[in-house]
């Protein structure tokens, strides 16, 4: 199917980009387009215009401080998956960029892109999410930073206004005794999560000293699983602790999607039972 008639319009700044969704209400941002493009073609959505921001110079890149990975919008799933600074540093972020779909998508998707969709099923949401990112939105009033936990706002809709775009991430630098792991049922056809489950374990002493969970798919926006975090914090890392912890997943989900494909009790049971191996992955990895 073809999309409706469209004006296209490429924006070569980031200010001349802000300027042409104010002056076209009802645009939509292109970028590497694997959500939009779909979208149109199915009539989905039907933007009054396109704002290419795919060549505007600065957007993309993965640049680090002591503390912090920061990552241009405009950066593809596979530069993400392949940066040896992301492999180092923050890595759950590659392992998970990797998982996206399929080669063609991670060569051309890019994080901000993902990230302004907020599908339920995508992957860098509940990455986000887990690991307390700040996105940086640039928009008609000026340069703001919105926390993960403040961005995704609902099913496909985010804290963004129509006219703002995001320029860059910024993701915590963790290190040794800290480990990551992401883990996702995905669907056969898309590669998109059903469920996914990002852990990251602090371990010291024998002791987990931070846990952070949470869960993508199951719910229209990611859910960071509190109770379960609570209750293994301070304990060893063993399998009895680890499935307590699992345990308490469904309580921090409230009411869960379901479809065609998968039950909203499937998939709440699912969470548990890949919280409890995507913990335990994660806390070994802590401990090297």
């Amino acid at each position: 199917m073809y999309s409706a008639n469209v004006d296209y319009y490429r924006a070569k700044t980031v200010d001349e980009a802000i300027k042409l969704l104010k002056k076209n209400p009802g645009a939509k941002l292109l970028a590497g387009g694997h959500s939009l493009i779909p979208a149109m073609k199915l009539r989905v959505a039907q933007p009054t215009a396109l704002v290419d921001i795919g060549r505007i110079k600065g957007l993309s890149g993965i640049k680090s401080t002591t503390k912090l990975l920061k990552i241009g919008a405009l950066t593809t799933h596979n530069t993400v998956a392949n940066s040896p600074e992301v492999q180092e540093k923050c890595a759950i972020l590659a392992e998970a960029a990797g998982l996206i779909a399929d080669q063609q998508v991670r060569n051309r998707g890019t994080i901000g892109g993902s990230l302004a969709q907020s599908d339920p099923a995508a992957d860098y949401p509940t990455l986000m999410t887990v690991l307390d990112a700040k996105i940086t939105a640039s928009g008609p009033k000026g340069e703001r930073q919105i926390d993960a936990a403040d961005f995704f706002t609902d099913l496909f809709t985010t804290a963004l206004t129509d006219s703002e775009i995001i320029t860059n991430i910024a993701v915590p630098i963790y290190g040794k005794g800290t480990g990551g792991a992401y883990l996702k049922m995905k669907h056969p056809a898309s590669g998109f999560a059903v469920v996914g489950v990002a852990a990251i374990v602090s371990v010291s002493d024998g002791k987990c000293t931070d846990v952070r969970l949470a869960i993508g798919g199951v719910t229209p926006n990611p859910v960071r699983a509190m109770e379960a975090e609570a209750l293994l914090e301070g304990q060893a890392p063993d399998d009895a602790n680890i499935a307590s912890a699992a345990a308490k997943v469904a309580a921090s989900l409230g009411e869960a999607m379901g479809d065609y494909y998968a039950s909203a009790d499937y998939r709440k049971n699912m969470a548990e039972v890949m919280s409890r191996r995507a913990l335990k992955l994660a806390a070994q990895r802590a401990m090297g």
